[in-house]
């Protein structure tokens, strides 16, 4: 198998997930600065500052970065154009179907992954010219679907193999151990995000670092679930006001507009009663802030000594 950092020519077989308002420029060049893949989420943005936050990004590094594009956002079409114009080096995609623009970003030089929830969505995508998908699990922070990690993965691994396609594993992806998981599943490597959450780069407010540190094992909830958009949250005051509301069944105009600005409230002002603290199930793993070079060179040294560790005779009794 080769390896997702020998796809894209970087240190480790990581990337950073696409996290709307976080994924910065200057975040995602400390990323790819520290050895795995750093990307640009758009969501948040407009067209124009994405195009700043990929200039931004570019002079602060020279390793390969990444951009995410949520093709729901309104400026989508704009944003894929400026992809191409810019050359980034890896774009993924969620939230639609990419094929509009695939022909456009590799003939620009880009590497397309998008996002997957399900095996059949992968396999829409697969003919279309993309290079791999990311296979994300439920246990994500953000935007979620239904299936887990371990579910999903093997079952999209066995799916790309008709086309050849390399598949990321994402979802409750936070130590070595997982990591290793990963690869056994038949992935190529991972694409994490909560975990690095609690990095000193991350530009997070403390008061949102905090609350990933707090959390426990079952620290997070999914709002959205009954009215078909699943978001996955640290559980909070917003969070069960929101549950309540839903299942006395408020509109999805009304629950739009209660958590209007809620993820920006949480990224900028540290408010952790009314703000959205998008977080995967893994935060209850992450019990320090760390530098991001520590963060990936512990998870993929773990995973080696997980895979050695796993290496040794197995006897059935008999």
């Amino acid at each position: 198998m080769v390896h997702l950092n020998q796809l894209l020519g970087i240190q480790y077989p990581i990337i950073q997930g696409g996290m709307a308002n976080i994924a910065t420029g200057r975040f995602a060049a400390a990323v790819s600065n520290a050895g795995a893949l750093g990307l640009i989420g758009a969501g948040g943005m407009s067209a124009e500052q994405f195009r700043q936050e990929i200039r931004l990004c570019r002079s602060l590094t020279d390793k390969p970065f990444g951009v995410n594009i949520m093709l729901m956002h309104p400026q989508a079409k704009e944003m894929a154009q400026i992809a191409a114009e810019e050359k980034v080096a890896v774009v993924t995609t969620g939230a639609g179907n990419p094929g509009a623009f695939v022909k456009l970003w590799k003939e620009a030089g880009c590497k397309v992954f998008p996002v997957v929830p399900a095996v059949v969505l992968a396999r829409r995508l697969a003919p279309l010219g993309i290079d791999g998908v990311i296979a994300e699990g439920t246990e994500s922070g953000g935007h979620v679907g239904e299936m887990t990690t371990m579910a999903l993965v093997p079952q999209v691994v066995d799916a790309m193999k008709e086309y050849g396609l390399p598949v990321i594993a994402a979802g409750g992806i936070a130590d070595g151990r997982q990591l290793a998981a990963a690869f056994a599943l038949g992935a190529c490597g991972a694409q994490v995000g909560t975990c690095l959450l609690a990095s000193e780069e991350c530009p997070i407010h403390p008061n949102y670092k905090q609350a990933i540190l707090k959390a426990k094992d079952t620290g997070t909830t999914v709002t959205g679930r009954m009215g078909g958009t699943p978001v996955r949250i640290l559980k909070n005051k917003m969070a069960r006001e929101y549950l309540s509301r839903e299942k006395a069944g408020a509109g999805k105009e009304e629950l739009e507009q209660f958590t209007l600005g809620s993820l920006r409230r949480a990224v900028f002002e540290g408010d952790t009663d009314t703000g959205s603290l998008m977080a995967g199930q893994v935060a209850g793993m992450v019990h320090e802030i760390r530098p991001l070079a520590e963060i990936f060179r512990d998870m993929t040294q773990g995973c080696r000594d997980t895979l050695a560790g796993m290496a040794g005779d197995w006897n059935e009794e008999k």
